[in-house]
């Protein structure tokens, strides 16, 4: 490979690598709009977070032609292809946190959010919670981070906890006024789909195992991976 073709080859892939960072963002903004329109009532930004879903597919579509692409013309190795490899997944999983904040938002339609207001806060902050883990999951990818990456999945225990104390108060709201029950069954898809915006930002910081190490350590414990992240065997 020439020094013209590898420069050129190095920019399409940090092209690509800017691209996902792009589809992260705008999926993360998603989340924000879907819970900030739950929790305010506020019909525009649940309509918005709808209506902008087909960007978020047709980002998928966008960047999956464009790694196709190279894997034809480049024909990558080691880690260039490991690179192409892990957005692959990752967008993958970026489009799948897409239509759980497009859960999110129908079921925001659905809700009467004054008549559920301690419930509501507890899913801010389970909001909260699974947008900075997918923030964090994409920085992992950004920055080649194990170490980071492993933080993520023990945030993602954090986030899955928080679920359960979520569907505990939700339930004992329409155990204790019957009014709350169709509310509180659509408040509680909302915190499933947040728990698993989780589990699709956990499984992005794992490919980043695999991207930067070539280690594939999908279905690993924690333990193990922190031993990974640092270096110990």
């Amino acid at each position: 490979m020439s020094e013209h073709t590898s420069k050129q080859f190095d920019l399409e892939l940090e092209n690509i690598r800017t691209r996902v960072l792009q589809m992260g963002g705008f999926v993360e903004q998603q989340i924000s709009r879907a819970i900030e329109g739950l929790v305010e009532g506020e019909q525009t930004l649940v309509e918005a977070v709808i209506d902008d879903d087909h960007r978020v597919n047709q980002l998928e579509l966008e960047l999956d032609e464009a790694c196709t692409q190279v894997i034809a013309k480049r024909q990558p190795a080691a880690i260039d292809l490991r690179l192409i490899t892990t957005v692959i997944k990752t967008i993958t999983d970026l489009e799948r946190i897409g239509d759980e904040a497009k859960k999110i938002a129908k079921m925001a339609k659905a809700i009467h959010v004054g008549s559920l207001a301690v419930p509501d806060v507890q899913v801010r902050h389970m909001g909260d919670l699974a947008v900075a883990q997918l923030r964090h999951a994409l920085d992992c990818f950004a920055r080649l981070d194990t170490e980071g990456a492993t933080e993520v999945v023990r945030e993602d225990k954090a986030l899955d906890a928080e679920f359960k104390g979520v569907m505990r108060q939700v339930i004992t709201y329409m155990m204790e006024d019957p009014r709350t029950i169709s509310g509180g069954i659509d408040l509680i898809f909302v915190a499933r789909a947040l728990e698993r915006i989780g589990d699709h930002a956990k499984n992005m910081a794992q490919y980043v195992f695999y991207m930067a190490r070539g280690e594939d350590l999908r279905h690993t414990k924690l333990a193990e991976l922190e031993k990974r992240s640092t270096g110990g065997n």
